[in-house]
């Protein structure tokens, strides 16, 4: 109960990501490996500022890290580096929380209220604004009991093996292909994906099973309906003469 009050804390995280720090721009770099240089940078950044949060808000007892403002830590340590302000009078307050967390305990924000009504898109602009009828309410109600549902957890799916069955000198109707192509016959409809076909049968690895599924949708032995999905299409067991 308590955590669902809280259930969209995360989107916090984006948000500061997103738009406190980078204020909404886009990464600079133009290939892969400046991007990624990047978004360590972004997220180490992150997790320095939050460290920070963290502490200051354990130094004042009973103090939610909730309350401290992302946007006053950031400001400061940008401060602290481009402009060497930021400058505290007190050296005890300096030694025992460094700048960052003096103006963080500073500027607390107000406790945080708890969510209690059910969550509603209110712009008309949203590309939300219009959903099938799934059982929630269209306008904000009150919130006044959950209901619990324990899920059980999904089986593993079975272990593939290391190396793919050769099966190049079986007969015909015992070759891997025929086999799978009349799995996919069976029902034309369904959309199969590269590991269900691999756990039906057993004796395949996943890298063999998207190699060969990739050949054949390129020659028109089956159809690849998107990424990972594959369904029948016409086709013939029997050799041309």
């Amino acid at each position: 109960m308590r955590l669902y009050h809280q259930r969209w804390e995360h989107e916090s995280a984006y948000y500061a990501l997103r738009h406190t720090i980078m204020s909404g721009r886009n990464l600079r770099s133009g290939d892969p490996a400046g991007i990624e240089q990047e978004m360590w940078a972004l997220l180490t950044l992150y997790q320095a500022l939050r460290t920070v949060m963290v502490e200051a808000a354990e130094a004042l007892a009973g103090t939610n890290p909730d309350r401290c403002c992302f946007t006053v830590a950031l400001q400061t340590a940008r401060d602290q580096v481009v402009q060497a302000a930021a400058v505290i009078t007190d050296p005890a307050d300096a030694a025992r929380l460094g700048l960052i967390g003096h103006r963080i305990l500073a500027r607390l924000l107000p406790p945080r209220r708890q969510r209690v009504s059910t969550r509603k898109v209110k712009s008309p602009m949203s590309r939300y604004s219009t959903r099938h009828d799934d059982g929630r309410p269209d306008t904000s109600r009150t919130i006044t009991g959950l209901d619990i549902n324990v899920l059980e957890p999904a089986e593993s799916p079975p272990q593939l093996p290391a190396i793919s069955r050769d099966d190049r000198h079986t007969a015909p109707t015992d070759r891997r292909r025929h086999r799978i192509l009349a799995l996919l016959e069976k029902d034309p409809t369904r959309l199969w994906r590269p590991r269900d076909i691999a756990a039906h049968f057993g004796d395949i690895t996943m890298e063999t099973m998207y190699r060969q599924l990739s050949r054949w949708a390129e020659t028109g032995l089956i159809h690849k309906l998107g990424p990972g999905l594959y369904a029948a299409t016409a086709w013939t067991p029997t050799p041309l003469a």
